[in-house]
């Protein structure tokens, strides 16, 4: 509770309310999702068996490449657990579980219903639980089927186990899109992590990422984070306090209202990283651009990424540091295998529930809870997201400013000078051998 207070997202309310009486509102129940009855102590169950109205369920591996066996007894196993301790509830409200708008991946459009499992959840859990985690590793392919990863797959399953106990506890399921950095509150643009479109900023600012294959007029949805928290505290009260139980299954979601090309992000990420707050360290000047097919892509890859990843690797090396670009670029890479999927397909969000919601809350409310696009300026909020990544990631302070610009505009003579030379030579060689080719003909 400590390490999470220390966090500079609670500065505001700790100067609003102060640190200990935000702790001492706060209870810690130590625990574990992977472990039976939640390795939660007799005393620690009762207390919320007997206090406890409302639960939110949030914990997952977001890792798309984790094992089989380690997300279906976090994402799947974990969820049943949970449900089993809100049933004993005696005050129960609302059982929220967080799934996510991309795990009922076979459908294009995706209505606010429940959707039949990949899968029967019970038996998948009884047959990992049973199985070594090699031999599950060994069935994974063809236990996913056309589902990509591992996520996807086992959190399909968990909220079938939601639907299914809907007819004993009052659950809900949120279904939230690809989270990303706040918008406003309470710092603008913070996060805490470099998945989604915060990893791919800093990575072409830096000048690592060079090339992807990326249908570039395709779009993923977004949701800053602190949408998704005013969502999920609206649709509680709409749940709970209104009683509209109907309503049970909602989308968080946003490009039925904005939609942002991936090229428009990584187009934008370069224009704010070269000209108005630039990264420390940049390797190379941000360039380079999406290709629409795979071997444009590996092309590009080998001779942007893989060979300047060996020859700096090597200099780093012969003055005696660490090598790490190689290994930067094999992440990037794995990371690709996920992303390519995702942005080379193309999904669609219905979201009435959200938007009944917002006709029925007040102006006050609509402000405090925020829960539509309106406001929302693109531009600023990738110059936030940049901008707060390199305070709270990359620890790289406001003072370096004026260094970072100096050595942009190096990189910049760099960048040019090289593409000069090198677009030079071919040209002359290739003049060169034309040359000689015509006057064989000739002679």
């Amino acid at each position: 509770m400590e390490d999470i207070f220390a966090n500079p997202l609670f500065e505001t309310v700790k100067g609003m309310r102060g640190l200990d009486t935000l702790v001492s509102q706060c209870t810690v129940i130590g625990g574990d999702v992977t472990e039976p009855e939640l390795a939660i102590s007799p005393e620690d169950r009762t207390l919320i068996t007997e206090n406890v109205s409302i639960i939110y369920h949030c914990a997952a591996t977001i890792r798309f490449d984790e094992t089989l066996k380690k997300a279906v007894m976090l994402n799947t196993r974990g969820t049943k657990y949970m449900i089993d301790l809100a049933k004993q509830c005696k005050k129960l409200d609302m059982f929220g579980y967080v799934s996510t708008s991309y795990c009922h991946l076979n459908e294009k459009l995706l209505l606010e219903k429940p959707y039949a499992p990949p899968a029967d959840p019970h038996k998948v859990i009884k047959a990992v639980e049973w199985l070594e985690e090699g031999v599950v590793d060994g069935m994974t392919k063809k236990i996913l089927g056309d589902c990509p990863n591992t996520y996807a797959y086992t959190k399909a399953l968990a909220e079938a186990l939601v639907v299914e106990s809907m007819d004993e506890i009052p659950a809900v399921i949120f279904r939230p899109s690809i989270v990303i950095p706040t918008w406003r509150e309470p710092i603008p643009g913070w996060t805490d992590n470099i998945n989604g479109p915060v990893g791919l900023l800093i990575g072409a600012g830096k000048g690592v990422i060079r090339s992807m294959y990326c249908n570039s007029d395709g779009y993923g949805d977004y949701l800053p984070v602190d949408f998704a928290v005013s969502a999920m505290c609206v649709c509680t009260w709409n749940y709970v306090g209104n009683k509209d139980h109907k309503r049970n299954i909602y989308h968080l979601v946003s490009s039925a209202e904005i939609k942002v090309s991936w090229e428009g992000i990584i187009e934008r990420g370069k224009w704010i990283v070269s000209n108005k707050i630039p990264l420390n360290g940049v390797l190379w000047y941000p360039g380079g651009s999406m290709k629409r097919t795979r071997w444009e892509h590996n092309l590009s890859a080998f001779f942007f990424h893989w060979i300047p990843a060996f020859l700096i690797d090597c200099l780093l090396y012969c003055f005696g540091y660490k090598p790490i670009l190689w290994r930067i670029h094999q992440r990037i890479a794995k990371g690709f295998e996920v992303f390519e999927y995702y942005a080379n397909n193309q999904w669609d969000f219905d979201n009435a529930t959200i938007l009944h919601l917002r006709t029925i809350i007040n102006e006050e409310e609509k402000v405090k809870f925020k829960i539509d696009a309106g406001g929302v300026e693109i531009q600023e909020y990738f110059e936030n997201c940049i901008r707060a990544a390199r305070w709270y990631i990359l620890k790289e302070t406001d003072d370096t400013i004026p260094a970072a610009r100096r050595h942009m505009r190096v990189m910049w003579w760099v960048d040019k000078i090289c593409k000069t030379l090198i677009y030079g030579g071919l040209i002359y060689y290739i003049g060169k051998a034309l040359y000689s080719m015509l006057f064989a003909s000739v002679f």
